[in-house]
């Protein structure tokens, strides 16, 4: 079996998901095969593999660090909250059930096993595993069932390194209140922890960490500065949605529903140097846009209705009507139509809901999910902000469980040629005439570098400014050189040697 090492965290959003990428690309640049792993994610940002099955996003950036292709089995359980305390469960890649969290809760001890069998796998199949804990791992109310943290941990009988944020302030009481809440089994797992996000100069830190080693009696293995490396985030307690409007050329803003899905569809717009980002929060009003974007839904009906009764769709009307773009992805996408039916009680008792009408559409929530990796055609002879992008190769994966007709005033945004590894035909998506309003099922359709370079340089002609090219080329080599940025920022600040040692010394305790 290979050897195996545990991020665990004080709290989440403390970093683990991106040290996790971190020490997978440290691993895989010293010539190992590196797998990430998390028993449990709990996130409405996922993303579909080549098979057709569903895990989080985390895992799949996690997997590019590491320089492999991204499984379900990386995150075997998925929780999509859906409110009122429910959540979709998804295991394996396949959704099993809604579920209330105290039948969540009671449904645990029946996968322990399965992660067992996984992990094994896994461990089986690679050098080395990073696992990735989810939350806090002093959760104390939900110990007894744990597979998330300590309670994965001894499934696969890792070694566990402790997180702790001190960018939020209270790193040392965190760690070491941590510690004093774990049990002393618990306590003997854990060899080390990490202090992240940490601004200032590391000096005046260190008779603090001297203190918290003495108190905790573990080593604290680097001090991580922060940093500005393009990384996904892996849920919406991400500070990207803090992002205020600066003085470039192209203005976008994202409105930020309850049940927002997939926010990482907007990261490619952070590497463009004309655009500015800006997520229109609750109690907000949209600015003077040059694009709207409406992104996907975990609950479209309950989302639309937000932004109906927040007045954000006569916003969105008025600036349809002053000819700037309003684009839809997955749930936005079907919030544009003129109707939303719910024949089966997919998302609630309510049948029928008026769309938002900018589109001539109407979807039909079904009760089987479409889960699928896409290549698509955009269609010729599209205008407006749409022109010049007739016969462009795409890609993106859908997620929905909505079925979209179109009518006579919209044109067919593209057509797609391949689903999962078949050959397909038929078309998807919708624009309106005048070229203003699109809509889509296909998440990453924006990684597309020249697709999402063409729209924006429409943007710019609409504006009477010239074209520009891109400085990125490629967004997966863009990616790539933000791993490599992230694995020199670990060597430098982390002990990777005390890893090893920890790994290898875990490794003969255990044979």
């Amino acid at each position: 079996m290979g050897k195996k090492i545990m991020l665990q965290g004080t709290a989440s959003n403390v970093g683990k998901s991106i040290l996790t990428a971190g020490l997978c690309r440290v691993f895989k640049q010293d010539g190992y095969s590196v797998a990430p792993f998390k028993s449990q994610n709990m996130a409405l940002n996922s993303f579909i593999t080549k098979e057709g099955l569903e895990m989080g996003r985390a895992q799949v950036f996690q997997a590019e660090a590491a320089g492999i292709e991204p499984v379900a089995d990386m995150n075997p359980i998925l929780l999509k909250p859906s409110g009122n305390h429910r959540c979709q469960v998804i295991m394996r890649g396949k959704v099993i059930e809604n579920m209330s969290s105290s039948d969540y809760h009671n449904y645990k001890p029946k996968l322990a096993k399965e992660l067992k069998n996984i992990f094994e796998q896994f461990s089986n199949n690679y050098d080395i595993v990073v696992m990735e804990g989810a939350g806090s791992t002093a959760e104390i109310n939900l110990r007894e069932r744990d597979v998330a943290n300590m309670g994965m941990a001894e499934i696969a009988d890792a070694p566990v390194i402790i997180v702790g944020d001190i960018d939020r302030g209270g790193v040392f009481a965190s760690l070491a209140g941590t510690m004093l809440l774990l049990s002393e089994s618990e306590r003997k797992r854990v060899k080390g922890v990490i202090i992240n996000k940490f601004r200032g100069r590391k000096e005046l830190l260190a008779e603090g960490v001297k203190m918290l080693e003495e108190i905790i009696k573990v080593p604290v293995l680097g001090v991580i500065p922060y940093s500005d490396i393009k990384i996904e985030d892996e849920d919406s307690v991400t500070t990207r949605f803090k992002t205020k409007m600066n003085k470039n050329d192209i203005h976008i803003e994202i409105i930020r529903t309850p049940h927002m899905s997939n926010f990482t569809d907007f990261n490619i717009f952070e590497t463009q140097e004309d655009v500015s980002i800006r997520y229109v929060d609750y109690g907000e009003t949209l600015g003077n846009p040059d694009m709207v974007v409406i992104p996907g839904s975990k609950s479209t009906i309950d989302d639309l209705k937000y932004i109906r009764e927040n007045g954000l769709e006569e916003q969105i009307k008025e600036l349809h009507k002053r000819g700037k773009l309003i684009f839809g992805i997955c749930g936005g996408y079907q919030m544009l139509g003129k109707k939303l039916k719910d024949p089966y009680h997919v998302e609630g008792e309510v049948e029928e809901f008026d769309g938002i009408g900018l589109l001539d559409t109407e979807t039909t929530f079904e009760m089987e999910k479409t889960t699928t990796q896409v290549e698509a055609t955009i269609c010729d002879g599209l205008g407006g902000y749409m022109i010049n992008l007739g016969g462009k190769k795409v890609k993106g994966y859908e997620i929905h469980m909505g079925i979209s007709k179109i009518g006579t005033e919209v044109n067919n945004l593209n057509v797609i040629n391949k689903k999962l590894d078949e050959q397909v035909n038929y078309v998807e998506g919708s624009v309106n005439k005048e070229g203003n309003v699109v809509g889509t099922y296909l998440h990453g359709i924006f990684d597309d570098v020249y697709f999402t370079r063409t729209l924006l340089n429409n943007i710019r002609n609409q504006k009477g400014l010239d074209r520009i090219e891109s400085s990125v080329t490629s967004f997966e080599e863009f990616k790539q050189k933000e791993y490599d940025k992230l694995a020199d920022l670990l060597r430098e600040h982390l002990d990777i040697e005390k890893i090893y040692k920890i790994m290898s010394e875990h490794e003969k305790e255990t044979v």
